[in-house]
């Protein structure tokens, strides 16, 4: 079918998404159930952005048009799905879709039922899809793969999928850069940068990077409006742990009810915790943070603006690689 087809389609589904559809409501408590991490208010958000920035027709479009049309000899591309938040994988799913390959999808065992009911719905609207997403326990026989994962799996993927055009995601996080001057709603769109999700997503803010002097009580306060995340046993089970760590070390600390500051040299920081470090020079600081790696997303004055680090943008890629790209080369 042709791309126009297809669009239409993805429209369908976000209206379905968008949606009150009580078999839908079914599938976000049996996910939740499954997975406790995935509450309803971010199973909703994530929805939502994927309604508004993926689903969206004349996004769509102007998306598609910097793109060769749909292959018309379609090879398997085996996509190994990543489960830290709702419906992560979606994008990949929809770049190989849109993109006409044959999708070999092995969903991650933490957002089984999400993802299996969005393929479950294009395929019950559109029988003639069926085969072009097989979910799929093992991936063997694939002429390309994508794999998301940790920097310990992405070494296994390197050693197993070396010979075949692939894509290989390790570890990422994001990190915000301060400069005292942000206004209260700006540090409150920061909070959202930290805290949706609990903090899971490769572009949640996991350390932010301040001036001397910097005083942080504006930004605790901004922080406590995630106060009743305190409330889920397991984000407040990170929170006790990994506080009573740093009273066993003696170290220093900054804490309100619901998330820890403390210095580090690392970007990357456990559940509940924000890390930061002080900075001279903004500009070197710049520098360092565009060649660096590890890092998905920088938020901040002349960075992506607070708030919308987890509002990406279809062509927003993981990792920085253009994925339909890659797709539509094969």
């Amino acid at each position: 079918m042709s791309s126009t087809e297809k669009v239409a389609a993805l429209v369908r589904l976000g209206e379905y998404l968008s949606g009150n559809d009580p078999a839908l409501q079914i599938v976000k408590d049996r996910a939740f159930q499954a997975n406790g991490w995935f509450t309803h208010e971010f199973i909703d958000l994530s929805l939502q952005n994927i309604c508004r920035y993926y689903l969206d027709e004349s996004r769509l479009n102007d998306w598609l048009a910097g793109y060769p049309a749909p292959v018309h000899s379609p090879r398997q591309v085996g996509i190994v799905a990543a489960g830290n938040i709702p419906l992560v994988g979606f994008h990949d799913w929809l770049c190989g879709f849109l993109s006409g390959q044959q999708v070999c999808l092995k969903l991650s065992s933490k957002d089984t039922i999400l993802m299996q009911h969005v393929i479950d719905k294009v395929n019950e609207w559109y029988p003639e899809y069926a085969q072009q997403t097989l979910v799929q326990d093992m991936l063997k026989n694939c002429g390309a793969y994508i794999a998301t994962g940790s920097n310990n799996s992405a070494r296994y993927f390197e050693y197993y999928f070396a010979k075949y055009p692939h894509i290989i995601r390790r570890n990422r996080t994001s990190v915000a850069v301060l400069n005292g001057t942000e206004t209260s709603a700006e540090l409150e769109a920061l909070a959202d940068d930290v805290m949706l999700y609990f903090g899971l997503g490769c572009r949640n803010v996991t350390k932010i990077f301040v001036p001397e002097e910097y005083n942080f009580e504006p930004l605790l306060k901004a922080l406590r409006k995630y106060t009743y995340l305190a409330d889920h046993h397991k984000y407040k089970n990170n929170y006790d742990y990994n506080l009573a760590l740093i009273l066993l070390n003696n170290g220093m600390y900054m804490a309100n009810d619901n998330i820890i500051l403390q210095e580090s040299a690392s970007i990357f920081s456990p559940i509940s915790v924000l890390h930061y470090s002080h900075y001279k020079d903004a500009g070197e600081l710049a520098a360092e943070l565009n060649t660096n790696n590890d890092l998905q997303c920088i938020v901040g004055h002349g960075f992506t603006p607070f708030g919308m680090a987890q509002q990406p943008s279809l062509s927003d890629y993981a990792d920085g690689v253009d994925t339909m790209q890659f797709l539509t080369g094969l």
